[in-house]
């Protein structure tokens, strides 16, 4: 069973999963990884979900304000032996739940145009494709997306 948990970008098993993202993305990112880790920094995001299954920490995802109503999702990872069990979905269902009970009406998140698997994800979780915003503004590689939060 999957348990989830809210803590902050100083827990150490978000740590661990984050270093292993990035390595991850690193390669997929190719040449342009520097330019898209700048964005990455863990200083200002105090919304995260870590997930374990049977006390190992399999995935993670967080969340940071991004303007008065509106958070922007950042730093979803699942460890490669634990992917389409559906776990990152309900990472990223936990994130949104949480954003609406701090009183934020929507997400916004970039993602790579070489990360099939994340886009589909988006997109199952009623996320609208919008123009590249903020520092993702005319950037090729990146993918930006938007869903409005309604309570359940």
């Amino acid at each position: 069973m999957l348990n989830l948990i809210r803590t902050d970008s100083k827990n150490a098993d978000f740590l661990k999963l984050i270093k292993e993202l990035d390595e991850t993305l690193k390669l997929t990112d190719g040449d342009d990884h520097a330019f898209y880790n700048q964005f990455n920094s863990l200083d200002r995001i105090k919304n995260v979900i870590v997930a374990y299954e049977s006390g190992i920490a399999v995935g993670c995802g967080a969340f940071r304000e991004y303007g008065p109503k509106s958070v922007e999702i950042k730093r979803m990872y699942t460890r490669p032996l634990y992917r389409k069990r559906g776990y990152a979905s309900l990472i990223l269902e936990a994130l949104e739940n949480w954003g609406l009970e701090l009183g934020y009406t929507k997400c916004i998140l970039e993602t790579g145009i070489f990360q099939p698997p994340a886009i589909a994800l988006y997109k199952r979780r009623n996320y609208d494709i919008i123009p590249n915003y903020g520092q993702y503004s005319g950037v090729g590689g990146s993918m930006c997306f938007i869903k409005y939060l309604s309570p359940l």
